[in-house]
């Protein structure tokens, strides 16, 4: 028999992606605002994996991604997602949103990300939102899966999630 046990608490994640750069600055502040400070900021990655996000936000596209400095509850992830998507509204025009926003957390065996879109891979986690399992680590690394967004797979960002995972690993140690 398993005996129940309290999930370890994850460090939360965000990729922001946008055409205009300098919306980077608001939207980072407001999500200090809600989600404490932060602990590292990725550089600027080119988002060119897909054309999907260019009708609704031009092109091209650029992304970074942050981690928090606080350390998170796994079962908050869906009012998080809910947040962030009030600051997509919040920064969009005539309905077509200027910044996306992806939360997800980083434990040390795998990186999760929230969507409001189910799939067969994704579990329901409450208030219309579903968590998706986009790198699992193994072996000294991240190992991507068959459903992996590219962008999440691309090398750079692997080796910035990697990092995350390094300073996760010592939050839980303090």
């Amino acid at each position: 028999m398993s005996i129940p046990q309290s999930p370890k608490p994850a460090k939360l994640v965000t990729g922001l992606f946008m055409k205009e750069k300098s919306l980077i600055v608001p939207v980072i502040r407001e999500l200090v605002e809600k989600f404490g400070s932060i602990d590292m900021v990725s550089q600027w990655l080119p988002f060119n994996y897909t054309s999907y996000y260019e009708p609704e936000m031009g092109s091209p596209l650029f992304r970074r991604v942050l981690a928090f400095k606080s350390l998170v509850e796994q079962s908050s992830l869906p009012e998080i997602k809910i947040i962030t998507n009030k600051i997509e509204k919040k920064y969009s025009k005539n309905d077509k949103r200027l910044v996306n926003i992806d939360p997800g957390y980083m434990l040390q065996e795998r990186f999760v990300l929230a969507t409001g879109k189910n799939y067969a891979h994704r579990i329901y986690i409450g208030m219309g939102i579903y968590a998706d399992l986009t790198l699992i680590y193994q072996k000294g690394s991240f190992k991507k899966l068959s459903w992996t967004y590219p962008d999440y797979a691309e090398k750079n960002m692997v080796a910035y999630l990697e990092m995350v995972r390094n300073k996760y690993s010592v939050d839980l140690k303090n």
